[in-house]
């Protein structure tokens, strides 16, 4: 037989941002106790509202299956006296399990015979383990700080009303958080705050909207709030803008979502859309709505929880809180535009960086200079790369940027542009900070490209320079992410860039701020950055491995790119294996040796006819692989070099590689050392052998 279960927990208004976490914990840690009890069920779902957390698991077992096991007892020696009577060991293992000695089975371990108890355990009743199930939920829910409230000493993220427990239509009784468990949920604070008594658990939802005007499952009132979202955006004329994030946010601020839209004064739009929309999200969680060329409406759509007789009024309250909010954007905005990008960066010089590596204004000058180096490498513009590098960091100095701190780069942006710089430089005073997370964005311009790196290698030479290096789950300069934006810049924007050069040209600037032996290790970190990134693509890690052998090609990302995919092509190939373990073999052979083989092979002492075949084959590959080598197309080399495989099996197979003459010897050995090398100049391939 199986039931419906509810278990709802009615609080104050829960945290927003961890109103889903919290939820998805409690239905996780719940459920999870179920399986293990053996309770099968059908469907789990999860409720979350600002008031109230629930869970609905579907057909769930009214008692658990009766279990058979088996418990092992002392030996039979220890259990049983001269005269073959039970001693005290074999009683009390019998008397713990309410059984007589007679009643205990005997079995061979293997180790000797043992007493051993077959039983019937019976299962429990659901509504036996649910209260302890559900409590110990409740105790793991991922809360970072408890309250108390009133005079009672329970503890919970928010203060708690009610607590609904129902098997089918059976209440399950018990206690938790100095509440009794019943049948009683509440609807809507406002229009429906009654109480609503509960029939059967599998009626909750219904009944809640029905009645309540509560909209309980998360999800469904977050498809609700972004369909009505777009309705009124097109409505306005434009596109509403929805933030993922707050959308999230307003969905667990409200139990019945109605959308209203709302005006301001077009003047405001003078001020950087970034900061207006900004104000409205963080401050009101307002969506904004753009035009069909992405600029802002003097229009917001709010979400209201009240399903209003005169929304007007509603409207007209939220156009009055937010006007204050926009003002102060513009008077900021205004403020900064009296002063050029040149003077907002002179009040770095007093702004620390780091105590070591000196002030905002020392690393802004550090950006300009290893900037023009990039920028010239890469065919930018040198002297505005350096610029923008000087003045890159000189709106942190800025009013928007303090009130706003999401508008740093944006602000020197505009600012930027205000003044007349070239546009190459204001966009990279945007994009510096690009990409600010995984799968971000990248900077498009050959400047905000240049100033971007430098930024991030400065403070990764910087740091690991004074020996803060990350260690494991703490990165306070988020150097990780750095370092992962720095090779997907160059490797998708196809620079040609030698990054241990660009380093040690950073490790130069910063002088005797810092231990400049640590570029070494700061250059592990990126090949252990080059690790993580190929495998997030599915890279198989051997592949990786062979390429992070070839310390030339950890320098150059680009290379490093090209040199990986050719040598993931080149591993489902059949011969792949075969000449992997070819040359594990000739690596093994090489190393053992007290002195290096000769560098020419000597025609004159080749004797064997697999012997000679192999060597005019990779005298010919040499030649063949030098310009597809300069190109950089490591897949075909590698194809080349598949074709190799049936003469070095034949090699192998009639060749004595250490023959008697010492001269035949290193001659054979010369031969697989250029063997060797034409692999290496791509990747060490014995490192795919499986």
């Amino acid at each position: 037989m199986s039931r419906d279960l509810l278990i709802e927990l009615g609080t104050e208004e829960l945290p927003p941002k961890a109103l889903p976490t919290l939820s998805a914990a409690l239905t996780e840690e719940f459920v999870r106790q179920l399986d293990e009890a053996g309770l099968q069920h059908g469907e789990v779902e999860s409720f979350a509202a600002p008031r109230r957390l629930a869970v609905l698991v579907r057909d769930l077992d009214e008692k658990q299956a009766d279990r058979d096991i088996e418990r092992h007892g002392p030996a039979v020696q220890a259990a049983f006296d001269a005269e073959g009577n039970p001693t005290k060991a074999a009683q009390g293992f019998a008397a713990s399990l309410g059984l007589t000695v007679d009643q205990l089975d005997r079995q061979d371990t293997g180790k000797g015979e043992r007493l051993i108890a077959r039983i019937t355990e019976e299962g429990k009743a659901t509504t036996e383990l649910v209260p302890a199930f559900f409590a110990q939920a409740i105790q793991k829910l991922p809360i970072p700080k408890r309250m108390r409230w009133g005079s009672r000493k329970v503890q919970f993220v928010r203060p708690a009303h009610w607590l609904v427990a129902l098997f089918g239509d059976e209440v399950i009784p018990f206690e938790l958080l100095d509440l009794q468990s019943g049948r009683t949920s509440y609807g809507h604070r406002f229009h429906a705050p009654g109480a609503i008594e509960l029939s059967q658990a599998g009626e909750y939802a219904g009944r809640l909207e029905n009645e309540g005007h509560v909209i309980a499952d998360f999800d469904r009132r977050k498809a609700m709030i972004e369909e009505q979202t777009i309705t009124a955006g097109k409505q306005a004329g434009g596109t509403a803008r929805i933030n993922p994030d707050l959308l999230d946010e307003v969905t667990a601020l409200v139990e019945w979502p109605v959308a209203l839209t709302g005006g301001f004064d077009e003047d405001f739009l003078r001020v950087p859309q970034e900061a207006l929309i900004s104000a409205m999200e963080e401050h009101q969680k307002y969506f904004s709505v753009l035009d069909a060329d992405g600029k802002l409406m003097p229009k917001f759509i709010t979400i209201s929880n009240i399903e209003s007789k005169d929304p007007a009024q509603v409207i007209a309250g939220n156009e009055k809180v937010i006007r204050p909010r926009l003002a102060d954007a513009a008077f900021f905005y205004d403020n900064d535009c009296k002063k050029t990008l040149a003077q907002h960066a002179e009040g770095l010089a007093q702004v620390v960086f780091q105590q070591q590596l000196g002030t905002v204004a020392d690393k802004c000058q550090r950006i300009g200079a290893l900037a023009a180096v990039i920028a010239e490498q890469t065919g930018g513009d040198s002297a505005h790369a350096r610029l923008a590098g000087e003045l890159s960091k000189a709106d942190l100095n800025s009013e928007m940027v303090y009130e706003f701190d999401t508008m740093q780069g944006i602000m020197g942006y505009y600012l930027a542009q205000r003044e007349g710089q070239p546009e190459d430089v204001a966009e990279a005073l945007y994009e510096q900070y690009l990409p600010r997370f995984a799968g971000d964005k990248l900077p498009q311009s050959k400047t905000g490209m240049a100033v971007s790196q430098a930024d991030k290698i400065d403070t990764l030479v910087g740091i690991f320079g004074i020996g803060q290096k990350p260690s494991g789950t703490k990165d306070p300069y988020a150097l990780r992410r750095a370092t992962l934006g720095v090779l997907r810049i160059i490797i998708e924007n196809q620079l040609e860039l030698d990054l241990r050069d660009l380093l040690d040209q950073a490790a130069t600037q910063l002088g005797d701020r810092i231990d400049a032996a640590q570029v070494d290790e700061a250059f592990d970190f990126i090949k252990g950055r080059y690790r993580a990134m190929y495998q997030e693509q599915g890279i198989a890690t051997p592949v990786i491995l062979s390429v992070l052998a070839i310390e030339d090609a950890c320098r150059k990302p680009l290379d490093f790119d090209r040199r990986v995919k050719a040598v993931a092509a080149f591993q489902q190939r059949e011969e792949a294996q075969a000449l992997a373990a070819a040359n594990k073999r000739v690596s093994n052979i090489l190393a053992k040796l007290e002195q290096a083989p000769p560098e020419e092979i000597d025609g004159a002492l080749l004797e064997d006819e697999a012997e000679q075949e192999l060597t005019n084959l990779v005298v010919a590959a040499y030649e063949q692989s030098e310009p597809l080598l300069e190109q950089g197309d490591y897949q075909a080399v590698l194809e080349l070099l598949a074709e190799l495989r049936a003469p070095v099996d034949a090699f192998f197979e009639s060749v004595m590689v250490m023959a008697e003459d010492p001269a035949v010897r290193y001659n054979r050995l010369a031969l697989l050392s250029f063997l060797r090398d034409l692999f290496l100049n791509v990747a060490d391939i014995s490192l795919l052998q499986e």
